[in-house]
């Protein structure tokens, strides 16, 4: 695999090529849809951190009250519990960093928020011509057959499909999905619609390369059910996205050279 996909770190460069691939505009703020705060609100922590701090800060100012040696813990508590009331973070403003996003998205675009959800960038190398890897790719119902998450794809109409995935315990997770973008051979870009239980959405890219063959590169960004704590807890159980995607893409390899893509 090391010598079929280069790895490497996405670059400003990389991400506006995606965000072009993804949008007729090309603006990055489409793809990553950024809300940005009006005039005058300095509102900086979205509203699951403020959650969480409000949680921590009332358990950090139980147990100190509860414990006389640790009350050097209550001017903690009471920072994340007035974080939490104000949304305001100094740290946030000094870093640039702004998490108060609206719940759902606000580019027609993504269904992803930017700064939520995981990103994945993998790549690899094909031995066959570009346009059989994409109209393999394209008949969406072929996923299945090299992703192993995925149950199930269901195409509805020339854009829309349904999608059912393997969910943790042995549930099931489903979503419909549209494809938003499309360059024959070249770009095919999908994201979630709305009321999806998993938000997400991504393009693959077939690359030709100087030898004939084609580079086969996903970048997909979601956001699982428990957010990104429970991406965390998915990871500790050897279960990191990245990984998932990189074996999916290997079988994809073993699929096409194998001759099985008809």
């Amino acid at each position: 695999m090391a010598g079929n996909r280069r790895g490497r770190s996405a670059t400003a460069a990389g991400e506006e090529e995606m965000t072009a691939a993804h949008g007729e505009t090309g603006r990055p703020e489409e793809w990553e849809n950024l809300r940005r705060a009006s005039p005058g609100n300095d509102v900086n922590v979205g509203r699951r951190e403020r959650w969480v701090s409000a949680v921590a800060g009332a358990a950090m100012a139980a147990y100190g009250l509860r414990r006389r040696g640790r009350r050097i813990l209550l001017p903690i508590a009471g920072a994340l519990i007035g974080r939490a009331v104000s949304g305001r973070c100094p740290v946030n403003g000094v870093l640039g960093r702004n998490t108060a996003f609206d719940e759902g998205p606000s580019s027609p675009v993504t269904s992803v928020r930017r700064g939520g959800g995981v990103r994945v960038d993998e790549r690899i190398v094909l031995n066959r011509a570009r346009g059989e890897v994409y109209r393999f790719w394209r008949n969406l119902e072929n996923l299945p057959r090299f992703m192993d998450h995925l149950e199930a794809v269901t195409v509805l109409d020339e854009r829309r499909s349904h999608w059912t995935a393997k969910g943790p315990a042995g549930s099931r997770v489903e979503w419909d999905a549209e494809i938003h973008n499309e360059i024959p051979n070249e770009l095919i870009a999908w994201r979630s619609l709305r009321g999806s239980e998993v938000d997400n959405a991504g393009s693959v890219h077939f690359v030709p390369t100087e030898n004939g063959d084609t580079e086969v590169r996903v970048v997909l960004r979601y956001d699982p059910p428990a957010g990104r704590l429970g991406a965390a807890v998915a990871r500790l159980f050897g279960e990191d996205p990245s990984r998932q995607v990189a074996d999916d893409l290997r079988r994809l390899k073993q699929v096409v050279e194998a001759g099985e893509a008809g």
